[in-house]
């Protein structure tokens, strides 16, 4: 066969996984389109569709057609409209802001992988049912065509082609376009702009189902590699700007064949692991340039406040008293028990990168288990003499050299963060997160012959958890003086009105360069410390999935307080290690779909009503004298918005 039948036949054999994407692509572009939400919970959507198909047909034994008809035209809208009226409506009528939404969706992502996993469990599956057969389609020249190829490649054409057609020449699309361009004036005309809602995100849960049975049966079934697998193909919406479908299709279909192609492509020597890592990850990479282009999702100049339970008073008091009980109490446990909660000073670490960058910076990151990944491979790289030039070095100097080396990485998001917010900016370090974990920390390239020890501090698990505490206590010194003083009345200027801050003389660039190299620090320091205390590396521990179950917890748990962090580090430990599997990330996921946590939102006004009463009341002649004018204002807010 000659150069030309190769490419033809490699093509061929892209077009099953590209058309995967395009209909992704089509998906999240129609939800956008009819909604205005970036459905972050697609790949969790198509991990539950996809389970739910395997347990009909091979635990229960449904016809295959049955259950494709259930799971796909019932089950996977069904959970659409759900989303909608459990969800994402209610934000929308309370007039919640895209950070605030963007919360909701990865809320219903760990969510549901979180059920998946107490259901089903981790274990991976190798046989989920083909919704067609892979039959060879003999073409001329001798090229083969597989059915179930033709099959995904007629569908993505026809539903495209389909949604085109109904968006520009029905009365329904009118209704459509008025919603997109402006939903309260179409309301006005008469448009049932909630009916609208459902129907995008129906047709949107009904391709993300779609997409997760036709890819299931070329994978491993698992709770966590499919969603992210799916969320990957984000970079064809992202290319498309969440706007144009054609796009979304060509480009879908363009980098299915491109990721076959460049099979061919094997340089020599050191080269040839990178080339195989991009080749089979292209959909990251192109998910990391598309995100870095300039564009206009989410760059909103609003403040991102997300509050918690950073204010003073007797509730910070409590919260602290809280954080030094929980952290101090192991040091009394078995031996068994202490060393699950070895990981909770080394997580605490991490999850205050996230309170730095997002709860005091306003800068959305949802890659910091990239940055924690670093310093636990840094780590273990230098204690195994990888680092050419250097000797095998203890682990002190090896950790503290590693979180080093990651600070100036913060600026792979802290330069983008530059001219971005909100969606643009979540995307943009997410695509980072995802590009260290697929490129770097799953490639043997990287990790093989790794030696991580205890060398040179106390080798007792007992010894080695006050070291972390020790660390624990210096990082959260770093983040008090971040939070204090002019630095941090600049910081929370930035957070709230970027532009404002700016006009004050705040140099905002610089500030937000610092948040980010801080975080990655502290999140460096984190990873190492998990490496340490396993005495292993493990890339799962830094997988993008549990970067995402790690920003909602924080914001769950209220981003800018830092003694909020060090109690969410302990709730996810002792959840899973107290119960099962899938528990924290269930309770963290229902937790962020239904908290608002954004300034002005029903859950931000308890807690600041909680605030005011724990002031002390001055003496008067009635309970309205006994409010301070804070008070006072706050009960008004609060029974303006009473139902």
């Amino acid at each position: 066969m000659g150069a030309a039948g190769l490419t033809l036949d490699l093509a061929l054999a892209g077009l099953a996984v590209g058309s995967a994407a395009a209909l992704s692509g089509v998906g999240l572009v129609v939800t956008y389109r009819a909604t205005g939400v970036l459905n972050l919970a697609q790949g969790a959507q198509a991990m539950a569709t996809a389970y739910l198909l395997r347990e009909l047909v091979v635990v229960h034994h449904w016809p295959l057609a049955l259950a494709a008809v259930c799971c796909l035209l019932v089950a996977a809208p069904a959970l659409g409209v759900l989303l909608d009226l459990a969800v994402f409506r209610p934000l929308q009528r309370r007039g919640a802001g895209p950070a605030e939404t963007m919360v909701a969706g990865i809320g219903v992502f760990v969510l549901l992988i979180g059920a998946a996993v107490l259901i089903w469990g981790t274990a991976p599956y190798g046989d989920a049912p083909p919704l067609v057969e892979g039959t060879a389609l003999a073409q001329p020249g001798g090229h083969v065509l597989r059915l179930d190829t033709a099959v995904q490649l007629a569908t993505v054409l026809v539903l495209a082609t389909t949604v085109g057609l109904v968006s520009r020449y029905t009365r329904f699309g009118v209704r459509l376009r008025a919603v997109v361009d402006n939903r309260p004036l179409a309301q006005l005309a008469g448009v049932d702009a909630d009916r609208i809602s459902s129907a995008g995100w129906a047709f949107g849960s009904f391709t993300a189902g779609l997409v997760g049975v036709l890819l299931a049966p070329f994978l491993l079934l698992d709770p966590y590699g499919l969603p992210l697998l799916v969320m990957e193909t984000m970079a064809v919406a992202v290319a498309a700007r969440l706007r144009s479908l054609p796009v979304a299709v060509v480009t879908g279909l363009a980098l299915g064949v491109a990721q076959s192609e460049l099979t061919r492509l094997r340089p020599a020597g050191q080269l040839l692991p990178l080339a195989q890592a991009v080749q089979a990850n292209l959909f990251v990479v192109a998910l990391l340039v598309a995100a870095m282009l300039p564009w206009s999702g989410g760059s909103d100049d609003t403040g991102l406040a997300l509050p918690g339970g950073g204010r003073g008073g007797r509730g910070a008091t409590a919260a602290r008293t809280a954080c030094t009980v929980l952290v101090l109490l192991p040091l009394g446990f078995h031996a068994d028990d202490l060393r699950h909660a070895l990981l909770v000073p080394a997580l605490a670490l991490v999850l205050l990168s996230v309170v730095v960058v997002t709860g005091y910076g306003g800068q959305v990151s949802l890659g910091q288990a990239g940055y924690a990944g670093l310093g636990a491979l840094g780590t273990a790289l230098l204690m195994s003499g990888k680092v050419p030039g250097l000797p095998a070095l203890p682990a002190v100097p090896a950790l503290l050299l590693a979180v080093a080396v990651t600070v100036p990485l913060g600026l792979l998001t802290g330069w983008p963060a530059i001219r971005r917010r909100g969606l643009a900016l979540a995307l943009v370090t997410f695509a980072v997160g995802t590009a260290l974990s697929r490129l770097v920390f799953d490639q043997p390239y990287a990790t093989t012959g790794l030696t991580v020890s205890r060398d040179g501090m106390p080798t007792g698990d007992r010894g080695f958890y006050t070291v972390e505490l020790v660390l624990l206590g210096v990082g959260l010194l770093v983040v008090r003086n971040l939070h204090r003083g002019r630095l941090g009345r600049a910081l929370t200027a930035m957070r709230d009105h970027q532009a404002g801050a700016s006009a004050a003389g705040v140099d905002v660039p610089r500030l937000k360069l610092l948040v980010f190299m801080a975080g990655a620090g502290l999140a460096a320091l984190g990873g190492g410390l998990m490496a340490l205390g396993g005495q292993a590396f493990d890339p799962t521990a830094f997988d993008p999935v549990q970067g995402l179950l790690w920003f909602a917890t924080v914001v769950v748990a209220g981003a800018d307080s830092a003694a909020g962090a060090v109690l969410a580090a302990a709730l996810l430990v002792g959840l899973d290690a107290g119960t099962a599997a899938g528990i924290s990330a269930v309770v963290v996921g229902a937790l962020a779909t239904v908290l608002g946590r954004m300034p002005g939102s029903r859950a931000d006004l308890a807690r600041r009503a909680a605030d005011v009463a724990a002031v002390p009341a001055r003496p008067g002649p009635g309970p309205e004298a006994a409010l301070t004018p804070l008070g006072r204002r706050l009960r008004e807010r609060i029974a303006e918005r009473a139902p």
